[in-house]
């Protein structure tokens, strides 16, 4: 396990950094961030993303099922962000719906999708938290991808640097997982990531089926969020990569995207 994964502050710190330089000009292109706007974080976290939304004076909203990330989210923001117009929910998205939280101009899931189990009830339910000009922002890391896994939280420094082996059919990753000295309480949280990993094909089916449409989407070689974790410059997957689908899906190390709801078809009177 990297030391970045056990100091909860310097992830914090992190995330606002890449989505304060990446994040916020990518949704800008086609919503003007201002601090007239609601924002959601659907899997906020100790709530980084959320710093760059509150330094331009958004109302914002985190919502992350972990109790204790979001306890660290309230220390966080309140050292800095004591007045801002934040709140922060330790509750479960499919239990949360308008008359909660109300509807918003952005939502935001970085690095989350790939976590959520039922991703096709997850887009239909999606579709209550928008505004009818509103957009929905996603980045995350295809399945196929060397570490999508997330197997980088390995405790074995053997296994955390040790891309594709998650794609091993369930019995074999158990095992080898096992075997490196891993815990039953790692591997169960692993094994959640392999049944809720998602690639970039069924993720482009599942926005089709719900009737959304992509305002943008650009597929990383080299994902944004490297450059402050490994000091590298991100760098958009080559077009002869992105035209195949199934080397893209292995060589891609992160998808960023924006969507919004089609409107809907004028009826003929």
């Amino acid at each position: 396990m990297q030391e970045r994964h056990k100091d909860r502050k310097q992830y914090f710190i992190e995330q606002g950094i890449t989505t304060r330089k990446y994040v916020v000009p990518y949704i800008s292109e086609f919503k003007s961030v201002t601090d007239k706007l609601r924002v959601l974080e659907i899997g906020c976290g100790e709530g980084g993303n959320l710093i760059p939304f509150l330094e331009i004076g958004c109302e914002v909203v985190g919502v992350d099922l972990n109790s204790k990330q979001i306890a660290n989210a309230r220390g966080f923001i309140k050292e800095n962000y004591q007045d801002s117009k934040v709140t922060l929910l330790d509750q479960n998205i499919y239990e949360l719906g308008t008359n909660e939280i109300g509807s918003f101009d952005i939502v935001m899931l970085r690095d989350v999708i790939e976590h959520i189990p039922n991703q096709a009830k997850f887009f239909k339910h999606l579709k209550s938290f928008l505004k009818p000009d509103g957009v929905v922002f996603f980045g995350f890391p295809p399945w196929c991808m060397p570490f999508g896994g997330h197997q980088q939280v390995c405790k074995s420094k053997f296994l955390s640097k040790l891309p594709y082996f998650h794609l091993l059919p369930y019995p074999l990753y158990k095992f080898v997982l096992k075997i490196f000295g891993e815990t039953n309480h790692k591997i169960e949280s692993l094994i959640e990531i392999k049944d809720t990993g998602i690639g970039i094909s069924k993720f482009q089916r599942l926005v089709k089926k719900e009737n959304y449409t992509f305002l943008k989407k650009t597929f990383y070689l080299i994902n944004p969020n490297y450059e402050v974790k490994f000091g590298l410059k991100k760098r958009v997957q080559f077009k002869v990569i992105q035209a195949i689908p199934y080397l893209r899906d292995f060589l891609t190390t992160c998808v960023y995207c924006v969507i919004t709801m089609k409107p809907l078809p004028d009826k003929k009177l």
